[in-house]
């Protein structure tokens, strides 16, 4: 179980550079590790890349208050704390973010805190622009929920969507709506039945649904789908045998099915009798396929959810296991569930990671480790190259025809054309990691292409062109 009283707060300043090499493919490198005064402990923190190119995050602890930070990071390794929560009398601002952030259309970043708020005590939303200006959107009141854990994701409407894993009456957690300008509506309360206590981010499928996990409740914990009015239907319980504990959101694949982790079950032979966790895929209706069925030595206990990186295979990381000590791994899983350890840490460059990994436009794979020895018992930063070429991506993957849409990269200045589906769009090369590209009359659903002096970048996803 996920033990919140194990942070531990230090102050010793050392940056890593040194690389380690896994395999002629792979590479190994750990970009930061955190003292304390510059943030400590990330957890579910996921490293979003901004329209500047580097890259944003949060710490659970850490900072001039002790309360968290959110930092953005270059690439290379050079870190800025943006802010320090706790700022304000009785942490007004929000204390402890859990999760990582989320990058709105308008530019900004949006993001919980698990704690902190008007009361003190029950968490908030929050926004802040990419320079560190913070705004307190909302703060729970347990009435509404209480301790949101998960981040949050932008619909296609624009609003932002979250869970709480606490409040109101049972303690069980809730599903909200909330504006860019902090008007929040609770869409679904649990009540152990359907679930309880969600950690994991929310997804939504190219229908307009949201789908998640919870932890607990009904058994071993719950994937669940949920419209935007408000109606939940479970999709599956996890029998210990399937699965237990799935901590991390799901990620809808290529194919259209979902992909996600749990944090114990399968063979129950193994992690002392609990299962070390497995790899799993449910397809809308329901129907849930255990791909992968963990062993210790290959890493254990996966807290975060997946990610489809580029090559169509799924990365990610476990809490424990790996031939290193058990400080935990980084992986690759086929869709058909063949897993390969990438990397297993051994505490001197990490340990413990609870967060998702990212793929920035570089092509390379980004992550946190929560918990080490030494210099880095705070956490660390890492990255991963496994020999992918760089790609474009966009803020929001989806838009009508005429709505501007935010394309990152990198080495855009002289580019000469973008194009949706192979239709030609007008756009405006912003910095040379930001275009803001029209989305043209004529266009379908399909890839986006930008055609820079280095060469023709392709996105990493299809953008659909909305009615």
């Amino acid at each position: 179980m996920i033990m919140r009283s194990a942070w531990k707060f230090g102050c010793i300043l050392s940056l890593s550079l040194a690389a380690a090499t896994v395999s002629p493919a792979q590479i190994f490198k750990t970009l930061l590790e955190f003292n304390g005064a510059d943030g400590a402990n990330p957890v579910y923190t996921s490293l979003i890349q901004g329209r500047d190119g580097n890259l944003y995050g949060t710490t659970l602890g850490g900072g001039s208050n002790g309360g968290g930070t959110v930092f953005k990071i270059t690439p290379r390794g050079t870190l800025n704390t943006l802010y320090s929560f706790c700022s304000q009398p009785n942490c007004a601002d929000g204390a402890l973010p859990y999760a990582g952030l989320v990058q709105g259309s308008d530019g900004n970043f949006y993001g919980t805190t698990y704690q902190g708020g008007a009361s003190g005590v029950f968490g908030t939303v929050f926004k802040i622009t990419p320079s560190g200006a913070l705004t307190t959107l909302h703060s729970f009141n347990l009435s509404d929920g209480a301790g949101p854990d998960a981040g949050l994701v932008q619909a296609e409407n624009g609003d932002f969507y979250g869970t709480t894993a606490g409040g109101p009456s049972s303690n069980t957690g809730t599903i909200f709506k909330i504006t860019s300008t902090g008007s929040l509506t609770t869409l679904h309360i649990f009540d152990g039945a359907d679930g309880s206590g969600p950690v994991g981010t929310l997804t939504q499928d190219n229908y307009g649904n949201l789908y998640g996990t919870t932890p607990y409740g009904a058994g071993y914990g719950t994937i669940f789908k949920i419209t935007l009015s408000g109606t939940l239907t479970v999709l599956h319980s996890f029998t210990l045998t399937d699965g237990s504990y799935p901590y991390g959101g799901l990620v809808q694949g290529s194919d259209g099915s979902f992909y996600g982790t749990t944090y114990g079950g399968g063979d129950t032979s193994n992690c002392f009798g609990n299962g070390c966790g497995t790899v799993f895929k449910i397809t809308h209706a329901g129907t849930l396929t255990t791909l992968h069925i963990f062993e210790s030595t290959e890493g254990a206990n996966p807290v975060a959810a997946l990610i489809q990186a580029t090559d169509g295979n799924f990365y990610g990381t476990t809490y424990a296991g790996g031939n290193a000590g058990d400080w935990g791994t980084v992986f690759k899983a086929t869709p058909s569930g063949m897993v390969t350890t990438l990397h297993s840490f051994d505490g001197n460059d990490g340990g413990q990671p609870y967060g998702p990994l990212s793929q920035a436009t570089n092509g390379n794979l980004y992550g946190t480790a929560t918990n080490a020895l030494g210099s880095a018992s705070q956490g660390t930063i890492f990255g991963i190259s496994t020999g992918l070429g760089p790609f474009v991506s966009f803020i929001g993957s989806s838009g009508k025809v005429g709505q501007v849409v935010t394309i990152l990269g990198q080495g855009f200045t002289g580019t000469t054309s973008v194009s949706f589906h192979g239709i030609s769009a007008q756009f405006t090369v912003k910095s040379d990691t930001f275009i803001a590209a029209a989305v043209p009359a004529r266009a379908t659903t399909g890839f986006v292409k930008v055609t820079t002096p280095g060469g023709t970048l392709t996105s990493n996803v299809r953008f659909r062109v909305l009615p």
